[in-house]
């Protein structure tokens, strides 16, 4: 098996997979120790049954440059080819400010086929390849080299055996007139806002147990600091101090070093030093934060009146047509979209026009009234109830 450790070699390569019109392609990246994404593999294949058509990149060779590969990234006309994308592209989007398009999606694709919600690489591997993947590579450190020959065929088989799941699920999607269901669910995928974490939104992500606006206050702080901190210095955030940490110190309110050394949670290195100046820095400025400033806490789910029985009933109408119709329950509506619709809301993304439709003035009262549930414009079923 081939690895490409020169931009000469990478550059070759991807002229010729330019040809195609798909190209299928995985990486191996280590986050244990740092905030962003460190690249240490790219596994490219492409159509064809040369000796050469599935290659390694190795992006942590000297010298080596990865602009062939986003060159061809941005080439319209070769779809790229990824299984559970997301972790991938942000790595692209952080190094070099690119998406592939079009880009296809197996994951995706596989939940409008009916393989279910999250399918694994593995499970559709064995359903549609009829084959096993060998999984005694899977905790490798990729950064380490040099790599095993075993290494190296684990790697490459997460794009072997792409290509086929490719053209099984394509051919699917053609057949049942829903390749722009799958385009419609990678659109959020390849917008910078997905990749793009903003440190004052980082306290939205934090689980407390209050909601007491002038406590998240003291939370927003923090969180927005360790954010920052983290990527400035390319630190994991739970390097920096982890949640349970975070929600002590909102709620002892450290204004000294001193404070600081007797929590129970805090790391001894954020007890000193920059980070200790952060959050007493933080600290304060929640503490001090003005009331037309506080946090504002959306309570509007917590109010909601949701009929149970209709709730429920609900959930099993929408498990038994997505079911019938070869499709997830993920893709028409989620358990809270249902919550709402179940309490008479009618401004829930489910009822966006293709997702969910409901017909009759009292459609969701119960034993009165039709439901129809709608995958992307076409209507599975209307039923009276």
């Amino acid at each position: 098996m081939k690895t490409l450790k020169t931009t000469q070699e990478l550059a070759e390569f991807c002229k010729a997979a330019a040809d195609y019109p798909y190209i299928t392609v995985d990486t191996e990246f280590l986050r244990e120790r740092t905030y962003y994404s460190k690249l240490c593999l790219v596994q490219l294949a492409v159509p064809s049954e040369d000796e050469d058509s599935a290659v390694l990149v190795d992006p942590l060779a000297d010298g080596l440059s990865l602009d062939p590969l986003y060159t061809l990234f941005r080439d319209e006309n070769v779809v790229k080819v990824f299984h559970a994308a997301r972790q991938d592209l942000e790595i692209f989007w952080v190094e070099a400010d690119v998406f592939p398009k079009p880009l296809f999606d197996t994951q995706v694709a596989a939940m409008v086929c009916g393989f279910g919600e999250q399918v694994g690489y593995e499970t559709l591997v064995r359903k549609i390849c009829k084959q096993g993947v060998d999984k005694t590579s899977r905790f490798t450190d990729w950064s380490r080299r040099p790599l095993t020959e075993a290494q190296k065929t684990y790697a490459l088989a997460d794009v072997t055996h792409l290509r086929r799941i490719y053209e099984h699920l394509a051919a699917e999607l053609e057949k049942t007139s829903r390749s722009h269901w799958v385009a419609e669910e990678l659109r959020t995928l390849t917008q910078p806002a997905t990749y793009d974490i903003q440190p004052v939104d980082a306290w939205k992500r934090v689980k407390t147990r209050t909601n007491s606006a002038k406590f998240l206050a003291v939370v927003r702080e923090l969180a927005q600091f360790r954010e920052a901190h983290a990527q400035q210095n390319n630190v994991p955030r739970n390097r920096v101090f982890k949640d349970d940490a975070l929600i002590e110190l909102a709620s002892t309110k450290p204004k000294s070093p001193a404070d600081l050394g007797a929590s129970r949670l805090l790391l001894r290195e954020a007890r000193k030093g920059a980070i200790a100046d952060g959050i007493l820095a933080a600290v304060k400025r929640g503490v001090n934060c003005p009331p037309e400033q506080l946090p504002k806490i959306d309570n509007s789910r917590d109010k909601l009146k949701v009929n149970p029985a209709l709730s429920d009933l609900l959930r099993v109408l929408l498990k038994s047509k997505t079911e019938s119709s070869g499709v997830a329950a993920k893709l028409i509506a989620t358990s809270s979209e249902l919550d709402q619709i179940a309490a008479g809301e009618r401004e829930v993304p489910a009822m966006s026009g293709w997702r969910f439709e409901v017909f009759g003035e009292d459609a969701l009262k119960l034993c009165e009234g039709k439901i129809a549930l709608a995958a992307k414009g076409q209507t599975v079923q209307v039923v009276s109830l």
